[in-house]
C-alpha cells in the first residue's frame, strides 16, 4: 500500500522549534530520529539532538526518556508527561509538542536547576542514564512545582542506571521536594536527625564531614522560565483537523482518523489493522519477535475514547486512556465513594502503583493493555474478577462483552469482532459484603514483570461467613490469564475458615494446572505462588469481616465463627512499602592547612557531570554521520556446537541499499586466535557466535538483510552447557591452579566437626547502559584508520585491527572520549567488533558504524562466570577453623578469554579476610557451548569469596553461634602472611570491623532482629555483617606501568593527556585533581579532551582498579618535570602569575611538554611454588546489611545497610563513595534479582530489561550510610589513596547473607534443615522454596524425567 507522494504532512514541536515533516516514516521511532537529525523536508531542522540516548528499544530502562505535552481535548488543558522515545513513533507525535535534555537547558547559555543539581549532587557518572533521569524528574516538576518524595520515586522507577547505585540521584531530586512527615514517624527517630545522632563518636569530631555538596549554591527552580506550549498547536487543538492523516513508509502505512466514525469505518475496511496508541506492546513485539503490520490505526485524536463517566453503580472509562490516567481517575473514585464501593478500584490501583515505570504508564492505554491480553498482565485478573464490561463499537452499532475468562482465553465467541473497537470499560462498584484483592510477585518490587499475579473477589450472604459468589483469576500461570472458576463453584455456601482453604488450595491447584516444561520455567514457585496468595486473600478476607463484624454490631453468635488470626500472622498481610533511601556519607576533610586552590581530597564534581546532564558530553554513536558513511549488523550463530555447511546471502545482498556481506574469507590478516575467531570458519561453538556481517544504507536495513541469510547446519556433538556436565566430559579451557598451606588431611583428622557443601552463583550481565558501539573511518592514505570506540582498552582495539588487516600499529588511531560503563565487558570485547568494523571500512573504502541492540549485546558478549564450589571445612566446636579445602568450577563459555586469569584471581582471593591454617584451593574453568564469558568488575572475586563466607555461615550453623562470631574468631588479627605468601598488616581490616559494629548498631539490632522474629511467622528479618580484603591491581608488574602526557600552552592553559578511560569512574577529573596540586594551578586552568592511541602509545587496560594510580602517577612524574623546568624562572620572578612564567618559559625556550611515566608496582606470582606478592595493596571494607522477607511471596526489602570502607586518603570522596555505592547496588544486583536464562539448547532467554532485572531505585536500602575509615595512610600510591572501582562490589553480599540468615530463622522455626544448597542469585523463588511450609509442601511435583525444562541451570 505504500504511496510516498501521498503522506500528509507530519506537524509537531521539538524544544519550541516546528517541524514539518512530509516524508514521515510510521517504524521510525522519536529516539531514532533525534541523532541523524531526519527532518529532510523539514526547513528548520533541530539537528544534532543526541542528548537522548537510545539503550533497550524496549522502554524499560529510561535512557531516551523525554518530555510530551499535548492538549487534552476532555479536560481542556495541556498534560505533560514523560515517555521513552525509543517506543514513541514520530507518526503519533501530530499536535505535540516534544522537549529534550537540550531543550531545558545547556552549559552553553542556561542551564535548568534539575540539571544543576544532578551533577552537583554528583548524580553523574558515565552519564550515558542521566538525560533520561533529568527528563523524568523535569515532567514531574511540570507538573508539581513542590513534588512529594514518593512523587519522586514513581518518577524515576522507570529509569535505570548501572553506576551510581542512586542514591545521590535521589539527593538531587529530594531538594526539589517539600518537606513531608518523616517515613519513621512513630519510631522514636526522624530520618532528618541521622547526621547529627549518628551512632558512631567519630562523626562528631571537627575532621569529619558528612555534607558532599552545598545546597545553598543551587539556583533556584523558577516555572515561569519553562517553553510555553506553542500557540501554534493550541490552535490546532481548538480547532482539530477533521480529515484523515496518512503517513506512507515504505513498508508501513500509518492512518490516524479525524472522527470516530471515519474510525470504525477504517477498521471494517482494515479488519486486520491493530490499533495503536501507546506502541508499548506492539513496538517491543515488532522489534524483537518480527510481528509485522502493513497499516496501522491511530486512535489518538478521538477525543470519545478518552471520556470517564461515573454513575452510582461504577465507572466507565475509555479505552484510550493512559494507564497514568486511570490511576487517577480511580484514586479520585477512591476519595470520593464509600469504602464498601471502592474495593475492586483499590485492588486495580494497587497494581498500577507497581505496573512498570512512569513512562509507560504515561503512554500505555488502558484499552490496548487489555486487547494485549498478556499472560503476565496485572489487570486483567482484577478486572475479570471484578465483572468489568467491555463496551465495543463498529459501523454496526455498539455491543457489550464480559471481560471473563473466555475473552481473556482468546475464543472467538467470547471476543471482538475484527471490525469493532473497545469504546470503553465499565468497571462496577463493589457491594457490601464484598472483598476484592489483588497480588503479585515479580524478581523485585518494582517495574518487573510479574511472576505470578492474581485477582480474587469474594461475596458473602449478609452478616455471615457464608460464601454467596467467589472469583478468583491468575496470571503468569498460562497463555493468557486463567480463572478458577469450577473451583470458586464448588465452594459457594462454604463458610470461611480453615477446612475451605484446605480444599480450595486443593481445587485451586488441580484447576489451575502448570505443566513442568511450562514457558517462563519456575514451576513449583508459580504453583506455591498460587496457593500463598490463596492464604493471604483468606487472611485479609477474615480481617475485613471481623472489622465489619465490630463496625456494624452483628450479634456475637454471628462473629463466633470467624477463627482468630494469630498476632504472628497479621504481618502476612501487609506488602512492602516503598520509601526513599535517607542516609549519611562520612569522610575525612582535608588539612586544614591545605591550600584552597588544592583539589586533592574535596568532593568535587565530576569533570563531565553538567555535560552529561545537558546532554552535551558527546559518546561514541552521538559522533554525527561522517560522508558516506555505512551501517554493518552482525549475523550470528543460531545453533551451539554445528558444522557450517553453506552461507547464502544472496538474497540479502539483492534488497536495496545493502552494500556486502563480511565474511572470514575477507579478512587479509588474522582471524583472531586459533581458538577464538573472529568471524567463524567451518564451526559454530554457541549460539551468537559472529558467522559474518552485512554493510548497508542505514541500521534498518542492514538488520532487515540479516533475516535473508540463510545458514546451514550440521549440529555437533557432545554440547556442553553446564558446569556438571563439562566435569563430566573433561572439558576444561586450562589447566587447574591450586594453592596448598599446612596439612590439610591431618588437620581434618583433629577437628570436632566437619561440614561439606555446596554453592551456587548465578553469572550476570554487565548491562552497561552503552552497548558496544565503533564508528570506523579509513582515511584515504597510507591505509590509516580512525577508530572511535567504547572500550576500556583502546591499545588491545589497536593491536587486534592491526593484526587483522595486516598493517602496521602506527596507521591506526583508536579514540576514547568516554564510555558509557565499563565494568570489564569492554575490556576485550570491543577489540572483536572494532576488528570486525575495520575489515567491512577497507573492503567497501567507506567509514562503518557498528552498534549493537541490547539483545545482540547480551547474546554475544558474555559476563561474569557462573560458579559451582563445593567446600570442606573442620571446625572447633568453638567455631575455630582448622582446615577448609574449597574447589571451584567456573562456566567460562567457548572460548578462553580471560577464563584462566578469572581462575587464578579466584583462587589467590579466596581466603577473604579469614587465616586458616590449613588450606587447599583449586579451581578450573569449564569449556561449555556458551557465548565466552570475559571480564567483570570483580574479577572472580565476588563468586568465589560466597563459597568461603557460605562456610563461615555453615559452621555457624553447626556450632549454634551467630555467623559474626565465627568470622570475628578466624580473621586476621596481627601482622601475617596469606595463603600465597605475601605478607601484610590486618590493622585496618579490623579497625574496619569494629567501626561498622559501632555504626550499625549490630548487636542491639541483632536482638531486635530475633525479637521481630519470635513475633512474627510469615515474615522474618535477617542480619549480616560480612568483612572483605579486597587485593587491587593486576598479578603483573608490566601491567602496572602508565604513561601521561602534559602540554602547557603560552596563555598558561594546560592539556593534560593520560593511558586511563573514563568510563564513569572520574578518573579525568582526578587527573586533573592530580595536575591541579602539582602545578599549583586552578583546575580551571586544565582540560582532559580525550584518550588516543596517537598521544599516549601501548596503553594498559582502565581495570582491576589501579585506573587512578598508576596514571595519576603519569601525570604526576610529567608536571614534577615541567615543574622542575620553570623553577629558575619562578625563583627569579617569585610575584610572578602563571601566566608570565609560562610566556618567560617559552621566550627562553624552555620545553613545555613532558611525558610522565610510571614503572607500575611491583608483582608476580609463581603458580609452580604456589607464593608471589601478585597484588601491590589491598583494600578493606565491611557492610552491614539488615532485610525482611515475605515467606509467602519470596520478597524482600532492605531495610538498612552500612559500609565502612578503607579509602586511605581519597582524592576525591565524592567519586569514591559513589564508586563504593554504585559498586554495592550492582553487587546486590548479582547476589539477589539478576538471572540468566538459558533454553536447553543454549538460547540466552534474558536478552532484555524485561527479562533481566538490575536494580532500580526502589532497590536501594531504607537507610544507607557509607563512611569512608578516617585516618588511615598507605605509602605505595598516590597521595596515599586508593584504588576503589571494584572493592565494594562483593558488599553486596551482605544482602544476600541478611537473607539467608533469615532463611535460616524461618527453617529452624520449622524444624527444617539449616544447611541447604547455597543459591545465588537469592531471588524471591529461591526464598520462598527454601521456606518450606504447607503450601510449599502441597503443591504437584514432576520428576524431571518426564519433561522437557524450559530453562537449566549453567551453574
Amino acid at each position: 500500500m505504500p504511496c510516498p507522494s501521498g503522506s500528509d504532512a507530519l506537524v509537531f514541536f521539538v524544544n519550541g522549534r516546528k517541524v514539518t515533516e512530509r516524508n514521515a516514516d510510521p517504524e521510525v521511532t522519536l529516539c531514532k530520529m533525534f541523532p541523524l537529525a531526519t527532518f529532510p523536508s523539514s526547513p528548520r531542522p533541530p539537528v544534532g539532538l543526541t542528548g537522548t540516548k537510545y539503550a533497550c528499544g524496549r522502554g524499560s530502562c529510561g535512557a531516551c526518556t523525554v518530555m510530551v505535552s499535548k492538549h487534552d481535548p476532555v479536560s481542556k488543558k495541556i498534560r505533560h508527561f514523560s515517555v521513552t522515545a525509543c517506543l514513541v513513533p514520530i507518526c503519533s507525535l501530530y499536535g505535540a509538542a516534544v522537549t529534550t535534555v537540550e531543550g531545558i537547558g545547556s552549559i552553553k547559555t542556561r542551564l535548568h536547576p534539575v540539571q544543576e543539581r544532578i551533577a552537583k549532587s554528583h548524580g553523574t557518572q558515565c552519564g550515558f542514564c542521566t538525560p533520561g533521569m533529568v527528563m523524568s524528574m523535569y515532567a514531574l516538576l511540570r507538573n508539581h512545582l513542590h513534588p512529594s518524595e514518593k512523587q519522586l520515586m514513581e518518577a524515576l522507577r522507570g529509569n535505570l542506571c548501572r553506576c551510581t547505585g542512586y542514591r545521590s540521584i535521589l539527593e538531587s531530586g529530594k531538594t526539589f521536594c517539600m518537606m513531608t512527615d518523616c517515613h519513621q514517624k512513630g519510631t522514636g527517630k526522624c530520618c532528618m536527625d541521622q547526621r547529627e545522632n549518628h551512632s558512631s563518636s567519630l562523626d562528631r569530631k571537627s575532621d569529619i564531614c558528612t555534607e558532599l555538596f552545598a545546597k545553598e549554591e543551587f539556583q533556584p527552580l523558577d516555572p515561569t522560565q519553562e517553553l510555553i506550549f506553542p500557540p501554534e498547536l493550541l490552535r490546532m487543538a481548538e480547532n482539530p483537523e477533521k480529515g484523515t492523516l496518512t503517513f506512507y513508509g515504505e513498508r508501513v502505512t500509518w492512518i490516524s482518523p479525524g472522527t470516530l466514525q471515519d474510525l470504525l469505518e477504517l477498521k471494517a475496511k482494515h479488519p486486520e489493522a491493530p490499533l495503536v496508541l501507546g506502541n508499548t506492546s506492539l513496538g517491543p513485539a515488532m522489534k524483537s519477535q518480527g510481528h509485522f503490520h502493513p497499516i496501522l490505526l491511530s486512535p489518538a485524536r478521538i477525543s470519545e475514547l478518552s471520556v470517564v463517566t461515573k454513575t452510582s453503580d461504577g465507572l466507565t472509562i475509555g479505552a484510550a486512556c493512559s494507564l497514568a490516567q486511570v490511576k487517577d481517575i480511580l484514586a479520585e473514585s477512591i476519595s470520593e465513594l464509600p469504602e464498601e464501593k471502592t474495593q475492586t478500584y483499590r485492588a486495580l490501583l494497587k497494581h498500577l502503583r507497581t505496573l512498570a515505570g512512569q513512562q509507560i504508564r504515561n503512554m500505555a492505554s488502558l484499552g490496548g493493555h487489555i486487547i494485549s491480553r498478556h499472560c503476565y498482565s496485572d489487570l486483567n485478573p482484577i478486572l475479570a474478577v471484578g465483572n468489568a464490561t467491555l463496551n465495543l463499537l463498529s459501523e454496526e452499532g455498539t455491543r457489550q462483552i464480559p471481560l471473563n475468562e473466555h475473552f481473556l482465553a482468546g475464543l472467538a465467541s467470547a471476543d471482538l469482532k475484527p471490525e469493532e473497537i473497545l469504546e470503553s470499560v465499565y468497571i462496577p462498584h463493589s457491594r457490601k459484603w464484598e472483598f476484592v484483592f489483588a497480588f503479585r510477585q515479580a524478581q523485585c518490587l518494582q517495574n518487573a514483570l510479574p511472576d505470578v499475579n492474581a485477582g480474587m473477589r469474594v461475596l458473602f450472604k449478609e452478616g455471615t461467613d457464608t460464601i454467596e459468589d467467589l472469583s478468583i483469576a491468575y496470571g503468569g500461570v498460562g497463555t493468557a490469564t486463567v480463572s478458577a472458576h469450577k473451583s470458586c463453584q464448588q465452594l459457594l455456601g462454604r463458610h470461611w475458615n480453615e477446612l475451605m482453604l484446605d480444599e480450595a488450595c486443593r481445587l485451586v491447584l488441580d484447576e489451575v494446572s502448570l505443566p513442568g516444561s511450562a514457558p517462563g520455567g519456575k514451576v513449583e514457585f508459580k504453583r506455591t505462588l498460587v496457593v500463598s496468595f490463596l492464604f493471604k486473600f483468606y487472611l485479609k478476607v477474615l480481617k475485613e469481616l471481623k472489622t465489619l463484624v465490630r463496625q456494624f454490631s452483628v450479634p456475637v453468635s454471628g462473629s463466633s465463627r470467624y477463627p482468630e488470626i494469630s498476632d504472628g500472622f497479621l504481618s502476612a498481610l501487609e506488602d512492602f512499602p516503598v520509601t526513599i533511601p535517607q542516609g549519611v556519607q562520612t569522610y575525612q576533610k582535608v588539612d586544614s592547612h591545605q591550600p584552597l586552590r588544592d583539589p586533592v581530597g574535596r568532593p568535587i564534581m565530576h569533570l563531565s557531570g553538567l555535560k552529561h546532564a545537558t546532554g552535551e558530553a558527546i559518546f561514541c554513536d552521538d559522533i554525527p554521520r561522517v560522508d558516506k558513511e555505512l551501517f554493518m549488523a552482525l549475523v550470528t550463530s543460531t545453533r551451539a556446537h554445528a558444522k557450517i555447511i553453506s552461507i547464502d546471502f544472496s538474497e540479502a545482498l539483492e534488497l536495496p541499499e545493502v552494500v556486502d556481506v563480511i565474511t572470514a574469507k575477507d579478512i587479509p590478516g588474522t582471524n583472531g586466535g586459533e581458538d577464538d575467531k573472529l568471524l567463524a570458519v567451518d564451526e559454530v561453538l554457541c549460539v551468537g557466535h559472529v558467522i559474518c556481517a552485512v554493510v548497508a544504507e542505514t541500521d534498518i536495513q542492514a538488520k532487515q538483510a540479516i533475516e535473508k541469510i540463510k545458514i546451514t547446519y550440521e549440529d555437533l556433538e557432545p554440547v556442553i552447557f553446564t558446569i556438571e556436565d563439562a566435569i563430566k566430559h573433561n572439558s576444561f579451557l586450562c589447566p587447574e591452579k591450586k594453592l596448598e598451606q599446612g596439612n590439610i588431611k591431618e588437620a581434618f583428622e583433629k577437628v570436632d566437626q566437619i561440614v561439606e557443601g555446596e554453592v551456587h552463583v548465578g553469572g550476570q550481565e554487565h548491562f552497561y547502559m552503552e552497548t558496544q558501539r565503533v564508528l570506523v573511518i579509513p582515511k584515504t592514505e597510507d591505509k590509516e584508520l580512525d577508530i572511535y570506540v567504547s572500550t576500556q582498552d583502546p591499545a588491545h582495539v589497536q593491536k587486534t585491527v592491526s593484526s587483522t588487516l595486516n598493517i602496521p600499529i602506527n596507521r591506526i588511531t583508536c579514540h576514547v572520549k568516554r564510555v558509557g560503563g565499563g565494568f570489564g565487558g569492554k575490556v576485550g570485547r570491543p577489540s572483536v567488533f572494532g576488528a570486525i568494523a575495520a575489515v567491512g571500512a577497507v573492503k567497501t573504502g567507506h567509514p562503518i558504524r557498528l552498534v549493537l541492540d541490547r539483545e545482540d549485546d547480551m547474546l554475544i558478549t558474555g559476563g561474569r562466570h557462573p560458579l559451582f564450589g563445593k567446600y570442606k571445612v573442620g571446625f572447633m566446636n568453638n567455631g575455630r577453623i582448622k582446615a577448609l579445602d574449597i574447589e571451584c568450577y567456573i562456566n567460562g563459555g567457548c572460548t578462553l578469554d580471560h577464563s584462566e586469569l578469572v581462575t587464578e584471581f579466584l583462587i589467590l582471593k579466596l581466603e577473604n579476610a579469614y587465616k586458616i591454617r590449613n588450606l587447599r584451593f583449586r579451581g578450573r574453568a569449564c569449556m561449555t557451548n556458551l557465548p565466552s564469558n570475559t571480564a567483570f568488575r570483580g574479577f572472580g572475586f565476588p563468586q568465589g569469596t560466597l563459597v568461603t563466607e557460605s562456610c563461615i555461615t555453615a559452621v555457624a550453623a553447626k556450632c549454634g553461634l551467630p555467623p559474626e562470631k565465627i568470622r570475628e574468631k578466624n580473621m586476621y588479627k596481627t601482622v601475617d602472611k596469606t595463603i600465597y605468601k605475601q605478607a601484610f598488616s590486618p590493622e585496618t581490616l579490623i579497625r574496619c570491623w569494629n567501626e561498622c559494629l559501632e555504626r550499625s548498631s549490630f548487636h542491639s539490632r541483632r536482638m531486635q532482629v530475633e525479637e521481630f522474629n519470635k513475633k512474627n511467622y510469615w515474615k522474618k528479618k535477617g542480619i549480616a555483617i560480612i568483612p572483605m580484603k579486597f587485593s587491587v591491581g593486576f598479578a603483573a608488574t608490566s601491567f602496572h606501568q602508565a604513561a601521561a602526557l602534559v602540554h602547557i600552552y603560552t596563555d598558561g592553559s594546560v592539556l593534560v593527556t593520560h593511558g586511563g578511560n573514563e568510563l564513569g569512574q572520574g578518573i579525568h577529573t582526578k587527573m586533573l585533581q592530580v595536575a591541579s596540586r602539582e602545578l599549583k594551578v586552578p583546575m580551571s586552568y586544565l582540560h582532559i579532551c580525550e584518550t588516543s592511541t596517537a598521544t599516549v602509545p601501548n596503553t594498559i587496560a582502565t581495570a582491576a582498579s589501579v585506573g587512578a594510580d598508576v596514571n595519576g602517577r603519569a601525570v604526576q612524574n610529567a608536571c614534577q618535570i615541567l615543574l622542575k623546568r620553570l623553577e629558575p624562572i619562578i625563583k627569579k620572578n617569585p610575584e610572578g602569575t602563571w601566566e608570565n612564567w609560562i610566556e618567560a618559559a617559552f621566550e627562553q625556550r624552555i620545553s613545555l611538554s613532558a611525558t610522565g611515566y610510571f614503572r607500575g608496582y611491583k608483582a608476580f606470582m609463581d603458580w609452580e611454588k604456589g607464593e608471589g606478592d601478585p597484588f601491590p595493596y589491598y583494600v578493606y571494607g565491611v557492610a552491614c546489611s539488615e532485610v525482611e522477607i515475605d515467606c509467602l511471596t519470596g520478597a524482600h526489602k532492605k531495610t538498612r545497610t552500612d559500609i565502612v570502607m578503607d579509602a586511605c586518603c581519597s582524592l576525591n570522596p565524592a567519586i569514591d563513595i559513589g564508586q563504593i555505592e554504585g559498586a554495592f547496588i550492582q553487587g546486590m544486583g548479582l547476589y539477589t534479582t539478576e538471572e540468566l536464562q538459558y533454553s536447553p539448547e543454549g538460547v540466552l532467554y534474558s536478552r532484555s530489561s524485561d527479562e533481566y532485572k538490575i536494580p532500580t531505585i526502589t532497590d536501594v536500602p531504607e537507610e544507607f550510610n557509607v563512611s569512608l575509615l578516617p585516618s588511615s595512610q598507605t605509602p605505595l600510591t598516590i597521595y596515599s589513596s586508593k584504588g576503589l572501582g571494584e572493592s565494594g562490589m562483593f558488599l553486596g553480599s551482605s544482602v544476600f547473607f541478611a537473607i539467608m540468615d533469615a532463611v535460616a530463622a524461618v527453617r529452624r522455626e520449622r524444624d527444617a534443615a539449616e544447611d541447604f544448597t547455597v543459591k545465588s542469585p537469592a531471588t524471591p523463588e529461591q526464598v520462598r522454596m527454601a521456606c518450606a511450609d504447607r503450601f510449599t509442601e502441597m503443591i504437584p511435583r514432576d520428576d524431571p524425567k518426564t519433561f522437557k525444562p524450559w530453562s537449566i541451570p549453567i551453574a
